[in-house]
């Protein structure tokens, strides 16, 4: 990514003052995403991440991310600490773009996925759906709805050692069936090349999701088709047609049989 927006130094001494973050001492361009501009600001009170949003970003979208990790730090759910204006608002404007600011996450994406990666993230996933359902709607008749991430890939989420260290990106965060997330996070961090779900990956997963929030067995049963489903929407999206059809039923006969193993 190339840093769409440079900052002059009256640009950062401003968003230094506006968000307290003390005297800067480095700025680094960060190439990380590809509608944002994103630096490094090292200040005397740590360290930060300053984010420029080229496109049409909404300010309202941007207060509700806001609100989101706010609500799942105070639970303890590892996100970025938010950094607000005197004034109370989660961004200001430089050179007529908005700027946002939130703490420094430490660890990094990972490298390869292991069981140990998988259990943490079920657990992590639970607790955002667990700690977010205040804003579910009623679910009573069907499948639980509440709020979700909307992007729990291997862009978003950083480890240290086994642990997850933090969750970034809640800018997607919307009102879904909470299995259609959970769906979409096997198949991210547990699907083989040919569509399959790795056993050993995907057991951990559920695993770690249902030591905080346990699955109802319409959801179990349920889970096989939004694995196939979400299956078939990645390989259409990445314009995978010759693949689809026979990918997205080896993710479905796979789900089965996971779900088998958990007794659903």
């Amino acid at each position: 990514m190339a840093v769409f927006t440079d900052l002059s130094e009256i640009d950062c001494a401003r968003i230094a003052t506006t968000y307290r973050l003390g005297q800067l001492t480095s700025v680094i361009g960060i190439a990380d995403g590809d509608t944002e501009t994103t630096f490094l600001f090292r200040a005397d009170r740590g360290e930060f991440i300053i984010t420029v949003f080229e496109g049409a970003a909404d300010q309202f979208d941007l207060e509700r991310a806001f609100r989101t990790m706010e609500t799942l730090a105070a639970a303890g759910v590892p996100c970025p600490t938010t950094f607000r204006t005197d004034a109370g608002a989660a961004t200001m404007t430089v050179s007529g773009k908005l700027v946002a600011v939130v703490g420094f996450v430490p660890g990094s994406r990972p490298s390869e996925v292991t069981s140990g990666k998988c259990r943490a993230l079920g657990n992590c996933t639970a607790r955002i759906h667990r700690t977010l359902a205040a804003s579910a709607a009623d679910s009573r008749r069907g499948l639980p709805k509440g709020a979700v991430h909307g992007a729990l890939n291997r862009d978003n989420v950083f480890f240290l050692g086994e642990e997850v260290s933090g969750v970034i990106n809640f800018r997607l965060r919307h009102d879904d069936l909470l299995i259609a997330e959970l769906a979409q996070v096997l198949l991210h961090w547990t699907a083989r090349a040919d569509g399959t779900l790795d056993g050993g990956l995907a057991g951990a997963l559920l695993a770690g999701y249902e030591e905080v929030r346990s699955l109802s067995g319409d959801e179990r049963r349920a889970l096989p088709a939004f694995v196939m489903a979400a299956t078939a929407t990645s390989l259409a999206q990445g314009d995978r047609i010759a693949d689809l059809e026979a990918s997205a039923r080896r993710a479905f006969a796979s789900a089965m049989v996971l779900v088998r193993e958990l007794g659903a």
